[in-house]
């Protein structure tokens, strides 16, 4: 056979065979998502974590795919869901405002970079080395909740004077972010000389009974953990403090457009897209181990006009002056 007739059955032996049979092109990374709580609750904020993987350079579908886990509000589910995703060796795994999921994470793997965003101390509670140089495998956004909830309760005073019992709702299926943010509020109470009152609730169910025990031990105002699945449900909680004309401090200002008096939290658009951006540059290379944990310090206050004087409350000039939105 001449060299020539070889060269050409070679060619075409291998235009013949099957482009996946002997390259294939790269595949595209894969992000976890999870979630504690569904794509309903999140949508607005969904949109802002997309902007962060755009601004890296990162679109959905195009040349990254996403594995959505949600958890309907079920603190359970978490280290399931969390285990299915190390599972499937996805690239990078994000999980946004769950302390529960991101410890579990860290236990599940040392070896897939996380991004997470969640409101306790990320050092405190053990997730990081140190906020500068994270050391390990998980890096995220420090969102401040437990930190601020102390001026929260400030707020609440302010709008409501004289009050001297307050009713403090919390999760307990989420002990670790529940006692860091438990320890300011009660810091905060003792300064203020008010009396904090303790209730649980973790499902539907513990909220409604949550309200009759509120109603029962005649406290003058109610404070809303920050707390990932109590937001789940602002809806319920903000129909059930209306019923029972109670004034009532969220964390988060969903809950004061569907009618709550105020809230006082962090910036969640910008901190959603700081956690795409975070996953974007993983994505490109960088490690978790040397990126600064981001803290979320823009926080904003919410005020419902209409509710305050559904309540018989004059919100001061200095407040309504200061609130970032104002829904009258």
């Amino acid at each position: 056979m001449r060299r020539r007739d070889f060269i050409t059955l070679l060619g075409g032996a291998a235009a013949a065979t099957p482009f996946g049979a002997h390259a294939q092109l790269p595949a595209k990374p894969v992000i976890g998502f999870l979630h504690l709580t569904s794509l309903e609750e999140t949508k607005e904020y969904l949109a802002a974590f997309h902007q962060g993987l755009s601004d890296t350079g990162y679109v959905e579908g195009r040349n990254v795919e996403i594995e959505y886990r949600w958890g309907q509000g079920h603190n359970d589910r978490l280290p399931s869901l969390v285990a299915d995703l190390v599972q499937r060796q996805v690239s990078v795994i994000v999980i946004l405002e769950s302390t529960l999921a991101a410890l579990a994470a860290k236990q599940a793997t040392q070896t897939i970079p996380v991004v997470f965003m969640q409101g306790a101390d990320p050092v405190g509670i053990g997730l990081v080395d140190s906020l500068n140089r994270p050391g390990g495998n998980l890096t995220g956004i420090n969102l401040f909740l437990a930190e601020v909830a102390a001026k929260r309760l400030e707020l609440l005073l302010i709008l409501v004077p004289g009050v001297r019992s307050i009713a403090y709702l919390r999760n307990p299926t989420n002990p670790v972010f529940a006692e860091s943010e438990t320890r300011e509020v009660e810091a905060a109470a003792r300064a203020y000389g008010v009396q904090l009152r303790f209730f649980n609730a973790s499902d539907l169910s513990g909220i409604k009974s949550a309200f009759g025990d509120i109603a029962q031990k005649r406290t003058n105002a109610l404070f809303v953990s920050a707390d990932g699945f109590l937001l789940t449900h602002s809806d319920h909680i903000v129909a059930l403090a209306s019923q029972n004309a109670m004034p009532t401090a969220y964390g988060w200002g969903q809950a004061v457009r569907l009618g709550g008096l105020m809230s006082y939290g962090t910036n969640f658009h910008y901190a959603w897209r700081q956690a795409g951006t975070y996953a974007g540059r993983i994505l490109k290379g960088e490690r978790p181990a040397v990126l600064p944990v981001q803290q979320v310090t823009k926080v904003e206050l919410f005020i419902n006009q209409a509710t305050a004087k559904a309540l018989a409350i004059t919100v001061p000039v200095l407040l309504l002056g200061r609130a970032d939105e104002v829904i009258e």
